[in-house]
């Protein structure tokens, strides 16, 4: 997406689509001007890469669904061993949903060429989940792993933003596999 541009108006475009996903997330009603100014840009820069703030909403869906894919491509979820794919994916996840807090759901509601993206995204992370089942990390007879993964990654991104990417992988990875039960003596 930045290739083609000028290094300042790459990093304009950064900002505002950043701006616009922490502004969109906290009130779906913000107006551009407010994002402009919170990305440090004149209201006529937004509004001449984006004619409304459902087009820059879109813009921000596509970015956020970049990002996942890379993470999903980096943690190697179909190759490397689960607990290392698992501590990946939550290493790599939990600052895309600090940087794009926007609400998944809406997105695929509100934005069908995004649908279908997320969807298959989030069909990897499904078929990652059974081959941690098949593998007998995971107990297969709870039918709600993938809702508690991704509860937990959402938890450890928003509710608790001091933990780093790391840390935070750590402590899913450990509660996902093991629970939050008492370690045997």
């Amino acid at each position: 997406m930045y290739s083609t541009m000028r290094a300042d108006a790459a990093r304009n475009l950064a900002g505002v689509l950043r701006a616009g996903a922490r502004l969109l997330a906290d009130d779906p009603s913000t107006s551009l001007a407010a994002i402009a100014s919170a990305a440090g840009v004149d209201r006529t820069t937004v509004h001449r890469r984006f004619a409304t703030r459902e087009a820059l909403l879109s813009a921000v869906f596509e970015a956020k669904l970049d990002s996942a894919e890379r993470v999903l491509d980096e943690a190697r979820l179909t190759e490397a061993p689960v607990a290392v794919a698992l501590h990946r994916y939550v290493e790599g996840i939990v600052p895309v949903s600090r940087e794009w807090p926007v609400d998944t759901r809406r997105m695929m509601r509100d934005d069908p060429s995004a649908e279908g993206r997320a969807q298959k995204q989030s069909a990897r992370v499904d078929a990652f989940v059974r081959r941690a089942v098949d593998e007998g990390l995971l107990r297969g007879d709870v039918p709600w792993a993938r809702a508690v993964l991704d509860q937990l990654v959402s938890t450890a991104a928003y509710r608790f933003p001091d933990l780093t990417p790391p840390q935070a992988a750590d402590l899913v990875v450990d509660t996902l596999l093991r629970g939050l039960g008492r370690p045997a003596t």
